[in-house]
């Protein structure tokens, strides 16, 4: 039987900034527009960063409700995410929406080397996050940057400061961090498989091996996230008319692996979420 693929859609990150791609969605409106066109495509969960009036990420809990408010206006039961990245903020600043409840939240379980500075997550802060997370109800998204945030993220559920059951995004292909390399990739699955019986997966690629990972994942099993924070273009110059077209990648692909697009029902009782009926 064919299996379900929960597809997360990056709708934006915090680069490049809109003049470099009119398409990238960073107003409330524009964000909430591209959510729709990738429910529409097939996305189940959105991962949501939000942008002040310069376009600079900001964690204004105010921005985060109106696109909160609009996504479930328009895609009914669609997973929310919000991301909870930040260089150098504090964790209030970092967890300050999350009395909005979103269905989930990004968790970052360690700090790694970027291009160009240090993506800081000391372990106050990851546990701060955690608390406020479990306090709201809000499940996190473990996201693995490094083979060490793996273990600590076992480490924190086994704690009971992450709830059970784990669901885990890897993250490759940044530079500093881990490479897109599929032996990596399946090392680490069979790690989280060993450690975390139960626990769900996702994995990424940054750049040109966005779509090599979202097929990689189609046939091992776990589930994809695409969108334009981690990919601007569609191959190496093209650049993708919106997150629509890379969600379509995935979904008319899908079938050639015996998977299928999660609805988002479906998707929330795979990750183990509150039915949104």
């Amino acid at each position: 039987m064919s299996k379900p693929i929960v597809i997360t859609t990056a709708i934006t990150g915090s680069q490049p900034r809109k003049k470099d791609n009119p398409a990238l969605p960073v107003t409330p409106q524009e964000q909430i527009e591209s959510t729709h066109e990738a429910f529409e495509a097939g996305s189940s969960l959105v991962h949501i960063h939000v942008r002040d009036e310069d376009e600079n990420s900001s964690s204004d809990p105010e921005l985060f409700a109106r696109v909160q408010e609009g996504i479930k206006q328009h895609c009914p039961g669609m997973i929310i995410q919000f991301s909870t990245g930040g260089r150098g903020r504090e964790a209030e600043q970092r967890g300050a929406m999350m009395h909005l409840k979103p269905d989930m939240a990004s968790l970052a379980t360690g700090s790694v080397n970027f291009p160009s500075n240090i993506y800081e997550n000391p372990p106050d802060l990851i546990e701060s996050l955690a608390a406020s997370m479990k306090e709201n109800g809000v499940k996190p998204e473990v996201e693995v940057f490094d083979a060490a945030m793996l273990y600590n993220a076992v480490r924190l559920s086994e704690a009971g400061k992450i709830p059970k059951p784990l669901h885990v995004q890897f993250v490759t292909g940044i530079p500093g961090a881990m490479p897109t390399r599929r032996k990596l990739l399946e090392f680490l699955v069979d790690e989280l498989h060993e450690l975390a019986p139960d626990a769900t997966w996702s994995a990424m690629g940054i750049g040109r091996h966005q779509f090599e990972v979202n097929k990689w994942t189609l046939q091992m099993g776990g589930h994809a996230r695409t969108g334009f924070e981690d990919n601007v273009k569609l191959g190496r110059d093209a650049l993708a008319p919106n997150n629509a077209a890379l969600v379509s990648l995935i979904t008319d692909v899908a079938a050639d692996y015996d998977r299928y697009p999660a609805g988002p029902e479906e998707a929330r009782a795979l990750l183990a979420l509150t039915s949104a009926v």
